[in-house]
């Protein structure tokens, strides 16, 4: 719960705000158990923290891929029970990889009170070097990322240049279109064209290609779990060793 509450400043109507609800969906979510009780303050005022605007913007996108509010809870109960904030938003972001492409047009005022806080040029020009968004023809508007911004947004707070930014979205990019390449590549010639070579019926090789549709999901979430482990690999060899090599270093990791 921890996860969740870390950091709770918003009230219910500031956290109504912050996610384009109403206060009464969130009190109906709290009831249904998709949103964890938030954090008791003085004068017995409940506080939200990041997890639970997270957590809004999870069910929101599920709600987009058409689930049910009762297939939503059994989805909801399957994740860990500490993801953090950010953890909510990366997956968030996979969930809505699978809608339909579509970039949502709104104003400065709109994209500062999904961000709770005023944006600088700077903060636009970080978002969009992530991909979050884009200036689009009239000033002061915008078209972004549903998927991406809420994690965009959080990553304001990170001291990275826009430089770097940059650069690691073009690494994310070269590669990850290599894997997709490859790996259609070898769906394509290993399952797809041998399956239709041998199966004269055009009906039954639609249906093989409808249901081949529910792997690219799993297929994305390999991908995410592997490069999870690979970077937590290399970040500990990368600072683990550097830790041994400062002063009082244990270069534990």
């Amino acid at each position: 719960m921890a996860a969740e509450t870390e950091g709770a400043a918003l009230t219910v109507d500031e956290l109504a705000a912050r996610a384009g609800v109403t206060v009464r969906t969130i009190r109906f979510y709290a009831t249904r158990g998709l949103l964890p009780p938030p954090e008791i303050g003085p004068r017995r005022v409940g506080r939200y923290g990041p997890g639970h605007l997270s957590r809004l913007a999870l069910i929101e996108e599920l709600q987009h891929q058409g689930m049910t509010l009762s297939a939503i809870e059994r989805y909801l109960e399957r994740l860990p029970a500490d993801l953090t904030a950010q953890e909510l938003a990366i997956h968030r972001a996979l969930v809505a990889s699978w809608a339909p492409d579509s970039a949502e047009e709104t104003t400065r005022a709109e994209l500062e009170r999904r961000a709770g806080r005023e944006l600088e040029e700077e903060d636009i020009d970080r978002l969009a070097a992530m991909g979050a968004l884009r200036r689009a023809g009239e000033p002061g508007t915008y078209r972004i990322d549903p998927g991406l911004l809420p994690l965009g947004i959080q990553l304001l707070d990170v001291p990275v240049s826009c430089e770097t930014i940059l650069a690691a979205r073009t690494v994310l990019v070269e590669h990850t279109r290599s894997a997709a390449y490859e790996l259609t590549r070898l769906f394509r010639d290993e399952v797809w064209n041998p399956y239709r070579e041998r199966e004269p019926d055009p009906a039954r090789v639609a249906a093989m290609r409808d249901r081949s549709a529910p792997i690219r999901p799993m297929v994305v979430q390999a991908l995410v779990t592997a490069f999870q482990r690979s970077l937590k690999e290399e970040l500990r060899a990368a600072f683990g060793e550097r830790r041994a090599e400062e002063p009082g270093g244990t270069g534990t990791g």
